[in-house]
């Protein structure tokens, strides 16, 4: 037996999973990292970090250093991979280098998978980069090798990534930078625009996973959810209610800006693929596929079937780890370390 493992790692902007072969994922958590403002001493990362956005004191800041699928700050990606790689990767395996697949969003540049890349290959043998939709298939059961078509929507923290893949390999691809995050946003700035009430980014991905919606069917239960945040008038705490139409009403721009994606997808998809897409169904994963009635959504738009896979939130994570032992099938869809820095 291996003394360590090869690891899968869904580098998200939200969250940060890592696949150990032969273990599954071993790690998930926040992609988060919390250190003094002076000294960069790092305090935490993932769930503690988290839990400190908003509340830390004036000379500790937490952030993300992944921003809309990409990394913002290539030093603090760093410090925070060495961190989570440390909490999986114990003993004398620390000093083994595995390979690394990790998972990225579509479309991103050569100077972007370069710094990925630099971020990871300190801790690796060698890098592998896979396109998030392609890793999302293969951790949804997609058998991507088929001579069908097959249709991902991965809707992570940072970004959606859309493709249709056949034969290995991804035919059309689009990514956009409105995910989980935005929403967030979004819900964000319809309270303060309803209720004269700011809040902050914890408080509304919970109004997001209570009570969100994309739209509201007609056997809908109205949910109702407290937030609490301060007064844009007085500057004093106030709570207010609101309802899951509320939150659809704030969701409504980004969700429309997903589906109008899709449907372009879908229109410059070659039409005997369209015609396996129409009987297979999209398929759905990544944490904002679990927005309630965004199936709904997007079944109504498109006329396809729309299914949410099992393990949407790891589906990625899942896939990269799978995929370690598909590189000779996956070849010509994979980018590494060789090809940007060398051996």
């Amino acid at each position: 037996m291996k003394l360590v493992e090869d690891i899968g790692i869904d580098l998200g902007t939200a969250n940060f999973l890592v696949y150990i072969r032969g273990k599954g994922i071993v790690l998930q958590e926040p992609s988060v990292i919390a250190m003094v403002r002076d000294s960069k001493e790092v305090k935490a990362v993932g769930e503690e970090a988290y839990r400190m956005i908003g509340r830390t004191p004036g000379n500790i800041v937490a952030v993300r250093p992944i921003k809309d699928g990409v990394i913002a700050d290539f030093e603090l990606t760093k410090r925070m991979l060495t961190k989570f790689l440390d909490k999986v990767i114990t003993g004398y395996a620390r000093f083994l280098r595995p390979t690394i697949m990790v998972g990225v969003p579509s479309g991103v540049t050569n100077l972007e998978k370069r710094g990925i890349i630099s971020a990871v290959r300190e801790r690796a043998r060698k890098v592998y980069l896979i396109e998030e939709p392609m890793a999302a298939a293969i951790g949804a059961g997609v058998q991507i090798a088929e001579p069908t078509g097959s249709i991902i929507v991965d809707i992570g923290g940072g970004s959606t990534d859309i493709a249709v893949i056949s034969l290995g390999g991804i035919v059309v691809s689009r990514s956009i930078k409105i995910a989980g995050n935005e929403f967030d946003e979004s819900i964000i700035k319809y309270v303060r625009r309803k209720e004269n009430l700011m809040i902050g980014e914890r408080s509304s991905e919970e109004l997001k996973v209570k009570i969100g919606a994309a739209t509201l069917t007609a056997d809908d239960t109205i949910l109702t959810a407290e937030v609490r945040g301060r007064d844009l008038i007085n500057g004093l705490p106030k709570t207010v209610q609101l309802t899951s139409a509320d939150i659809a009403e704030a969701l409504q721009e980004p969700v429309q800006k997903i589906v109008d994606l899709v449907k372009q997808v879908l229109e410059s998809t070659p039409p005997e693929l369209v015609s396996d897409i129409i009987d297979r169904g999209i398929i759905l994963t990544g944490g904002g596929a679990m927005l309630r009635n965004l199936d709904e959504r997007l079944r109504q738009a498109t006329g396809i079937p729309v299914i949410i896979a099992p393990n949407a939130i790891q589906a990625v994570a899942l896939g990269t780890g799978k995929a370690l032992d598909m590189i000779p099938i996956l070849r010509d869809a994979l980018d590494s370390s060789e090809n940007y820095l060398g051996r």
